[in-house]
Order: structure tokens, then sequence, then C-alpha cells
């Protein structure tokens, strides 16, 4: 268990740590994606469990950690995760790869995973189930109970565009320079249920939201709300869904960490009857899409001086924000790599650095492989 503050050990919080990352399969002659999820899976369940798993598409694989009690542990699992899967991949002949999106390959080449889930979706949705051919990070921090996880949804909604600008890393779609550094949001759009949640007063509401929307038929479990950040269905956590699952080990456990810390110190001030003010939806929704648009290059609304500042500046003071409980989770290693991220560029930006000096998109799949294999061979 993670180092806490005397009031926090009284109210015994975890902040326990849960990490989800969907990779690409990819074909290392032709850097297409290649839908042979099911050898990966099946191979994988001797070894790693219920720890990977298939998702809708036969070209995606998603692994997730065990319950972590430190960032440390979560940072030896993701590692140990990605290496298995990586050693899983060549001995079909094929690599993975940690981007939002495929630089170029079409949804339409790819097989659905046949499974009656996944069936069901595709039967209701469509096209927009079809073409969901995206890649993400997922997130579960540890939370005492329902009522305290609302509250927490509720304030950690202001920090989604945040974060989320700091794991761009979808600019390309369908062989196409999109003009956005997480092009990956847009097409997750097309689903409902989805973005920034609305404010819920209480546990009580929000199951009031979901018992009607299982009773009029729109789903039939709130598994099927895909907020960028949640309340979990079955579990005591809060799930941050928001991100692009980034290229490197050191930028996912960096952007775990934040997350974490965002968590703890909302409950730090929540414990001394203070709170991070509440914004509305339409208000959080233009910072996503500027996020969404720029990365950390661009300017974010801060909503209580109500101007445009610099993104990177809002980072540093997100940073600043949750220092005073970075050394009771041990974190402080970690996130310092949230500066060398701003120094460096997001995924996104090295991904268009690597088109731009190449002008082969194939090349740009290349680095992606090579930077999802750091740290463990």
């Amino acid at each position: 268990m993670s180092k806490t503050s005397k009031s926090l050990k009284k109210e015994n919080h975890q902040f326990t740590l849960g990490i989800e990352e969907e990779f690409q399969i990819v074909d290392p002659e032709t850097r297409e994606l290649k839908s042979h999820m099911h050898q990966i899976v099946e191979g994988g369940k001797v070894l790693l469990k219920e720890q990977v798993k298939a998702e809708m598409h036969q070209s995606v694989v998603e692994v997730g950690t065990n319950i972590c009690h430190s960032i440390t542990e979560a940072r030896s699992e993701v590692t140990h995760l990605r290496k298995m899967v990586s050693l899983l991949a060549a001995k079909q002949g094929l690599k993975i790869a940690s981007a939002g999106t495929h630089p170029f390959s079409r949804w339409q080449d790819q097989l659905i995973t046949d499974h009656p889930r996944y069936h069901e979706i595709v039967k209701e949705m469509q096209d927009a189930a079809r073409s969901n051919l995206i890649f993400g990070l997922h997130v579960h921090v540890g939370i005492k109970d329902r009522d305290q996880g609302i509250r927490l949804m509720n304030s950690a909604r202001y920090f989604l565009p945040h974060i989320f600008a700091l794991s761009t890393n979808s600019p390309f779609w369908l062989g196409r320079e999109t003009g956005f550094k997480s092009y990956r949001v847009k097409v997750f759009d097309k689903f409902p249920r989805t973005g920034i949640p609305d404010h819920f007063s209480s546990a009580a509401e929000f199951d009031s939201y979901v018992a009607l929307l299982v009773k009029t038929n729109c789903m039939d479990n709130a598994k099927k709300i895909w907020y960028d950040i949640r309340l979990h269905p079955f579990f005591n956590t809060i799930e941050w869904r928001i991100c692009d699952v980034p290229m490197r080990i050191d930028e996912t456990i960096a952007l775990a960490a934040l997350m974490q810390a965002v968590i703890a110190k909302l409950v730090k001030l929540q414990e001394s009857n203070l709170d991070f003010r509440h914004y509305g939806r339409a208000l959080i929704n233009e910072n996503k899409w500027r996020a969404a648009r720029y990365g950390i290059h661009g300017k974010l609304i801060d909503f209580g001086k109500e101007i445009e500042v610099d993104t990177p500046e809002l980072i540093h003071e997100l940073l600043e924000f949750v220092d005073d409980v970075v050394d009771e989770l041990e974190s402080r290693h970690e996130l310092k790599y949230i500066y060398k991220m701003l120094e460096q560029g997001t995924g996104a930006d090295r991904q268009l650095e690597v088109y731009k000096r190449t002008g082969d998109i194939k090349k740009v799949v290349d680095y992606i492989v090579e930077e999802t294999n750091r740290g463990f061979k």
C-alpha cells in the first residue's frame, strides 16, 4: 500500500492502480494491421491468464495489470505485460505497436472478433462500431466507495483536457495527416454515452440514470457508458478513459501517476471540507477540443480567470496543484517525466516529425513499433 498522510490512513484510502493498454497487431513487412489477435490471446492465456484479452477488432489486443499498490509496482507490471505480448506476437511473426490510431490501415479491412457482445454492438451501431479502430489507455484509481467516487468524478472532469493533451498520439487516419494531434477521440465521438460526463449530485442520481437507460433498452448494463472518466460499474475505482495509448512505457506510467495524484489531491481537499470548483460539461468540452486539435502546443482556457493560457503552463500548474500528495504516493520520480514529455513532444508530435523527415508513412509505423518496445529489450 502506498504511503499516505494520517488523515488518509484514517479513511483507509487505497489509491490502488490498474492500467489497461490496447495495442495494434502489425505485420512487420507490410506495416499494416493484422487480424491475428486470436493466436496471441490464446497463447497469452497460459502465461498471463485474464490479463490479456480480445477487443472488438481482431487486430487489437488489450492487456491489463493486476491491482497495483504503488506506481513502482505498476511500472513493473506494465513492462512485463508489454514484453510478454511482444514475445507472443513475435512467435506469430508479428509486432505490437502503441498509438491511438494506425497511420494508414483501413478499418474496412479488419475482421470483427467472433463474440456475442461484439456482434451485438455492431448490430446496434453499424459503421460507428466497425470503424472504431482505435487504441486507448485506461487507468483505474482505487477509491473508498461510490458516493465518494461521484464527488471525485465531478471535480476531476476539469483536468481531463490537460491530461489528454499530454497523451495525444493519433495524428493519422486512413493514410491522411488529419490536422489533429488526437484523431482517435473524433472516431470515438460517434459512439453514444462518450465524452465528458455530466455533473451528478450523488451516486443515487447516477444509479437512477443508469436504471432508466437499462429500462428503456438504451443499454443492458453500465459498462456501455464510455465516458472519458467514469465511476466503474463493478469496482470501487475511478476509471480515466480519455487518453490515447502512449508509445513509451515511461509515458504510460507518468500519466497514470498524474491521474492517481489528482484523485489523491481531491480526496485531501474533500476531507478538509474543500473542493475544486465544478465547471459545466459544455465549458470542459471546449478545452477537450483544443487538446485534441493542438495537443500540448495550443492554448487551453483557464475558466476561473476567463483567459486563454498556453497548455504547458496549465500543466505546470496542475503539477504544482498535486505536489503535496506526490511524496505520500511515492511517485515524484515518475511525475518528473511529465516535464520531459513537455520538452520532447507527445507521441503525435514525434510521429509527425518522422513523417516530415522521411515522407514515408511506413517509417512512422516503424518508429511506433520501436518506441513501443523500448524499456524491455
